[in-house]
C-alpha cells in the first residue's frame, strides 16, 4: 500500500492509527515481544514491521506472516475507482480521439457537451475498430497508440460540420 493510499485509509477511518498489526496485537493483549516470539524474530523486528505498515511500505509477505502469527486471515483488496467498463470506454475514447479529426479531439479535451447519440456512435465505431489489447499501449511520450480507421462519416445530426 503506497503512502498516499495509507493516508487516505487513515483519513477516512478505515485503518487504525497505529496500523492493523499493532491494533490486533494490542486487542489480543499481546506484547511486541510476544509477537516477535511467535514470528521467530527479535522484538526490534516487530517495531520495524509495525512502523513499515504505518508508513505504507510493508510487504505483503510480511503482512501474511504477521496475520498468521495473530491468527488472522490477510485480505488484499483492489477496488476499481470506477466501473471497469467505464474505464475501458474512457480509454477507448482517448485512443479514438487521438486518431480522428482535430475537431473531435478538441471536443473531448474542452469537455464540450457531446450528445449521448454521438458518444454512443463514437464508442461503437471505436469498439468495432480498436481491440481492447490496443487500448493500453501508451508509450513513454504519454500518447495513445495510433490506430487506423476506415473512413466513416459523422451521423448527420450529431457531428461537427
Amino acid at each position: 500500500m503506497g503512502k498516499l493510499c495509507a493516508r487516505a485509509y487513515r483519513r477516512f477511518g478505515l485503518t487504525p492509527r497505529g496500523g492493523w498489526i499493532a491494533a490486533i496485537r494490542e486487542a489480543l493483549g499481546m506484547s511486541q515481544s510476544d509477537l516477535a516470539r511467535r514470528l521467530g524474530v527479535v522484538q526490534s523486528s516487530v517495531v520495524k514491521m509495525e512502523k513499515s505498515e504505518r508508513s505504507g511500505t510493508v510487504r505483503v509477505e510480511t503482512l501474511r506472516r504477521a496475520a498468521d502469527a495473530l491468527d488472522c486471515e490477510l485480505v488484499v483488496l483492489m477496488v476499481p475507482r470506477a466501473p471497469l467498463q467505464e474505464t475501458v470506454d474512457r480509454q477507448r475514447l482517448k485512443v479514438y480521439s487521438a486518431t480522428i479529426n482535430r475537431a473531435a479531439a478538441h471536443m473531448e479535451l474542452e469537455d464540450q457537451a457531446v450528445s449521448s447519440d454521438l458518444r454512443q456512435h463514437l464508442l461503437q465505431q471505436a469498439e468495432d475498430e480498436i481491440p481492447d489489447s490496443a487500448l493500453w499501449g501508451i508509450g513513454s511520450s504519454g500518447q495513445a497508440p495510433r490506430v487506423r480507421f476506415r473512413d466513416r462519416r459523422w451521423p448527420d445530426t450529431a457531428g461537427p460540420g
